[in-house]
């Protein structure tokens, strides 16, 4: 009978669980995120990296980082992730991510946007990833940006301010002269190497041309303000290939795809790799479909710069900025 009692209660025990270890839960993982100085571009990856890991059910711990435009400072956040050893680096901007690429070896560290990963030496080729290291390119179509402004302003100097010791900016530099040259523009140029240049830059060349093109040139979007100052007061159109920095009034033009969601889509490369895979099995992603892109005009700014948009860009435009207010189609 004892027996008989004795195994009752070991049934008992077996159907509640007892006696059995618990599931483990899922190992929370540390991701170091730094960028290279704080602008609402930056900020959207940021945040989109987040929220996509949140969605994906990611049990993530967060270091985020500003180097605040110096490459310095950027070596000692490498220097910190790999003390701290994340489980991966996220780098958002060349010299940030070339920090971590070059610090950091036993452990992922994925880019994003980036516009040229293998002028940055982060990369070999775009097909893949190379050792521990892949991620997302911001790469934005220059060339058709040119035309497609000197088409609707009728500009003929194109101005164009960028970072001298930045790869990237050295990289788009060439786009801009390609695009200047098959549209037929002059172009006028001015190199900063810090934020506190910018509108220094900005002043210097504004009397010398029609317009100014801005590429996705995070030491010149630190200080938009300025340039936006500048270039309103002086009644000339400003044409931007980051969305982002638009939105809140000043340029005449924006177009280029949607920081975000570029987040978003960075978030979704690091999970493949907490999943498992491997950085040098995962190419470099671009951001190429139509909804992933933004088109804004600011008919305020047309208006002061006495520009006339053709109604078949404003039927292409989700953005419209109009008497202070952005709408969005």
């Amino acid at each position: 009978m004892k027996k008989i009692i004795s195994l009752a209660a070991a049934c008992v025990l077996l159907a509640s669980g007892a006696g059995f270890a618990k599931p483990k839960a899922a190992k929370k993982v540390k991701i170091g995120i730094a960028k290279i100085v704080q602008h609402e571009a930056l900020d959207a990856i940021e945040q989109g990296i987040q929220d996509r890991l949140a969605e994906l059910g990611v049990d993530a711990e967060y270091d985020l980082q500003n180097a605040n435009g110096d490459v310095k400072t950027a070596a000692q956040i490498a220097n910190l992730y790999k003390a701290q050893k994340v489980d991966v680096a996220v780098g958002i901007a060349t010299p940030v991510a070339v920090a971590l690429a070059t610090t950091i070896k036993n452990k992922p560290v994925v880019f994003s946007c980036i516009t040229d990963p293998v002028g940055a030496g982060l990369v070999m080729d775009v097909n893949h990833g190379y050792r521990n290291v892949t991620g997302l390119s911001d790469a934005i179509p220059t060339v058709e940006h040119i035309k497609l402004f000197k088409q609707i302003t009728g500009i003929k100097t194109l101005g164009y301010i960028y970072t001298s010791n930045e790869a990237n900016s050295i990289s788009a530099l060439e786009l801009v002269k390609q695009g200047c040259a098959e549209a037929g523009l002059e172009l006028v140029t001015q190199s900063i190497t810090k934020s506190s240049e910018v509108k220094q830059a900005a002043q210097a060349i504004v009397s010398r041309v029609d317009g100014l093109y801005l590429t996705t040139d995070n030491t010149v979007f630190s200080a938009l303000s300025s340039v936006i100052d500048v270039f309103n007061r002086a009644h000339k159109p400003i044409f931007s290939g980051d969305v982002t920095g638009a939105q809140g009034g000043g340029i005449f033009m924006a177009s280029g795809f949607n920081y975000y969601k570029a987040g978003l889509a960075t978030g979704d490369m690091i999970k493949e790799i907490l999943d498992g895979k491997k950085p040098a099995q995962i190419p470099v992603k671009f951001i190429t479909r139509p909804e992933d892109s933004d088109m804004l005009f600011d008919l305020d700014v047309a208006k002061d710069c006495g520009i006339s948009i053709p109604q078949e860009y404003l039927n292409k435009a989700n953005l419209i900025y109009e008497h202070g207010v952005l709408t969005t189609k």
